[in-house]
């Protein structure tokens, strides 16, 4: 059996239990050395095997599974965040499958859900937004066909990219054709570490101010009104708002 885990954001207590137990019991550990903090690492049991997916390949991974499945090891695969969004592990399950090994996924907190918990604010606010867009900048990695960030723009819905912020001046040049200029716009760099910086702008300033704030790699851009103050009250805890669990009173 293979664990593929999501090790969280960053700050080693928002691994999850479940993870933390598999990661902590494991005999051979493949981790996203690039991403993953170290320290999620920190009780794993004398004499692991611990690989550093970054100076890996596809296969070079798959080889180390294949060999320690096939002595009978624990093997767990750590990405950041969770696996499910920019993982690449679903190439590696279709090949597990192919070799005829079992897997299950641990999921894990987002980088995007860090990210609001460190600006302390809420991606859907009613009256201003009800969806969320995850995306990123077409780069060496080719949009599909109607993703490209105008295209998602056109929602003008709460977004969340990723894996951009080197092409700040671009990103935001193109979500001014769409966005008012004067939307508001966050970058919040390494969510949940120590280290973890926080720049607010609007789409007209805010490549400037990261450039400035020397952010060039491993941080989220936020975009939206959801940024501001202007929002209306849930209809949920409304008085007069009568649902299966509680009868709402006349106004």
């Amino acid at each position: 059996m293979v664990s593929f885990i999501g090790a969280g954001p960053g700050d080693p207590e928002l691994l999850t239990i479940k993870g933390k137990k598999l990661i902590d019991s494991a005999d051979i550990i493949i981790y996203a050395g690039s991403l993953v903090n170290p320290k999620v690492l920190a009780d794993a049991k004398e004499g692991a095997q611990i690989y550093n997916s970054a100076t890996m390949t596809l296969e070079e991974v798959l080889a180390v599974m294949k060999d320690g499945e096939a002595k009978g090891l624990k093997v767990v695969r750590v990405h950041t965040g969770d696996p499910a969004i920019f993982g690449a592990h679903r190439e590696q399950m279709d090949a597990l499958d192919r070799m005829g090994i079992e897997y299950e996924v641990i999921p894990g907190v987002s980088s995007f859900l860090a990210t609001a918990a460190a600006l302390k604010k809420e991606y859907t606010l009613p009256g201003v937004s009800q969806t969320v867009i995850l995306t990123r900048m077409e780069g060496r990695t080719p949009m599909p066909e109607g993703e490209k960030l105008q295209d998602l723009a056109r929602h003008h819905a709460t977004m969340i990219i990723f894996l951009s912020i080197g092409m700040m001046e671009e990103l935001s040049a193109t979500l001014r054709k769409e966005y008012r200029p004067d939307t508001p716009v966050a970058v919040v760099y390494k969510a949940s570490w120590p280290e973890q910086k926080i720049v607010r702008g609007t789409l007209l300033d805010i490549a400037e101010k990261v450039k400035a704030a020397g952010i060039t790699k491993t941080a989220l851009t936020v975009v939206g009104d959801f940024l501001g103050d202007d929002y209306e009250l849930s209809r949920l805890y409304d008085k007069t708002f009568t649902h299966e669990f509680r009868k709402g009173v006349e106004a």
